[in-house]
């Protein structure tokens, strides 16, 4: 299991807020570990579906496992929860947690299981959890993964991080499942780094391909985009471990070689020049800019992050941006 060693207790009260594709699929994954699951879903067309066991708009043809307590109530979600999953998208996270707030219960971990930074503060979602929720403790769920695959239960390994490392073994080995493997680690930090900034280059990649500029192109950004995460990376404390992992280069790999990435689908219209409007929500799209904020203020080097933001706001095409990384001044590949 997640290879801590003890028994691998089950049977927690779990509150998922959110019931995008995402967060119906971990609610299955949950259930599938064993827990009793509420899902707070804003929408009460979602929580009629998923009491009739599908979600249509965010999971289609995916039949979901009896079980499932879906409400638009988030007070009835929380309640008498043992642990919290929040599944808002980065930029809703702050909204989501102040109108659970007054429900929310007392010292129960709270796992934090989108991926981004919050774009007006340049917080990471354990900084805004922190603020807005200073009693519980903070644990985020990241990883290669996507929702159809967990929903399906197909394999699938993931990471589970918190400061205090006895808490993310125990949200690890509580949350793994026969095809579930969770990993713990105590480097929150870096496991929120890796999962917010390769959403910036799963883009970055999408548009590389969508343009047919070639495979060795789209190997070399993704390569070079590595070392950029792993330079804001150290500048915010993460480990250098910790982003050749699971949460770091393994979702790195994942999302940036699959449409299945809404982030590379939506790079994918952005490089064949397809409207943008309508497409799923991506969220590396605001995380570039204020990673390109971010980077400029300390003085990182990050020209594929610098491209990726000033192309989605019009300021650069596709190929002004290769053609300005490609002529760059020469230096040696492990410069940091």
């Amino acid at each position: 299991m997640s290879g801590s060693g003890h028994k691998v207790p089950s049977g927690w009260r779990i509150a998922v807020l959110g019931g995008g594709a995402w967060g119906t699929a971990l609610a299955l994954a949950m259930l599938r570990a064993g827990h009793f699951v509420r899902l707070y879903a804003r929408d009460p067309e979602t929580v009629t579906a998923i009491d009739r066991g599908e979600n249509p708009r965010y999971l289609p043809g995916i039949a979901l496992q009896a079980g499932i307590v879906a409400t638009s109530d988030i007070g009835a979600a929380l309640d008498g929860a043992d642990c919290v999953l929040a599944v808002a998208p980065a930029q809703s996270l702050r909204a989501m947690l102040a109108t659970a707030k007054a429900h929310f219960p007392k010292d129960v971990p709270l796992v934090l299981c989108a991926k981004g930074i919050e774009r007006d503060t340049g917080a990471l979602l354990s900084a805004i959890a922190g603020e807005i929720l200073p009693e519980n403790p903070v644990a985020a769920l990241s990883g290669p993964s996507f929702a159809t695959d967990v929903a399906r239960g197909l394999p699938t390994a993931v990471v589970v991080a918190a400061g205090n490392e006895g808490l993310a073994a125990d949200l690890a080995a509580r949350f793994s499942a026969q095809n579930l493997r969770c990993y713990s680690s105590d480097d929150l930090i870096g496991v929120e780094i890796g999962g917010a900034l390769k959403n910036v280059f799963a883009i970055a990649a999408g548009a590389v391909t969508g343009a047919e500029l070639g495979a060795s192109a789209q190997a070399a950004m993704v390569t070079r985009g590595f070392v950029e995460l792993r330079r804001i990376g150290a500048a915010f404390g993460a480990r250098p471990e910790t982003l050749m992992g699971l949460s770091g280069l393994g979702d790195l790999l994942l999302t940036c070689s699959s449409a299945q990435s809404r982030n590379f689908a939506y790079g994918l219209a952005l490089g064949q020049g397809k409207p943008l409007a309508g497409l799923p929500l991506a969220e590396g799209v605001p995380t570039a800019a204020i990673a390109a904020r971010i980077a400029s203020e300390r003085n990182i080097d990050a020209p594929i992050i610098t491209a990726v933001a000033a192309i989605l706001d019009g300021t650069i095409t596709i190929r002004q941006a290769v053609s300005a990384l490609m002529t760059r001044p020469l230096k040696t590949e492990t410069d940091v």
